[in-house]
């Protein structure tokens, strides 16, 4: 597939999400918390690769990035302890997911 139609796709869910969240932030936030980027990107690497071995060690990838990329909202959910503004916890929820990245790497070492 081209690389500008899957480019499109994934630009157009997160272009309804971010107009979404001004009139229902819960339900936009719903369907961002839903693995639509997931099932779509696992799809397109099948038809294109015909190889299921590496679409499963990708779904494996997703499984267990996905609770790992939480640790990114930590500074969000615990702003009432905190006292962090936006861009604080924005900085901090990154160097959080930088350190989940190489947990995921070490549990895919382990689990591949």
């Amino acid at each position: 597939m081209d690389f500008l139609f899957k480019a499109a796709i994934a630009g157009t869910l997160i272009a309804i999400a971010s107009w979404l969240s001004e009139k229902r932030p819960e339900l936009a936030g719903f369907i961002i918390a839903l693995p639509l980027t997931s099932i779509i990107a696992l799809t397109i690497s099948q038809v294109q690769t015909q190889n299921s071995e590496n679409t499963i060690i990708f779904a494996k990838s997703v499984i267990i990035g996905v609770p790992i990329s939480y640790l990114f909202f930590l500074p969000f959910f615990l702003q009432h302890v905190t006292r962090f503004g936006f861009w604080a916890a924005l900085t901090v929820g990154l160097c959080l997911l930088l350190i989940g990245y190489f947990i995921h790497q070490y549990i895919i070492r382990w689990l591949v």
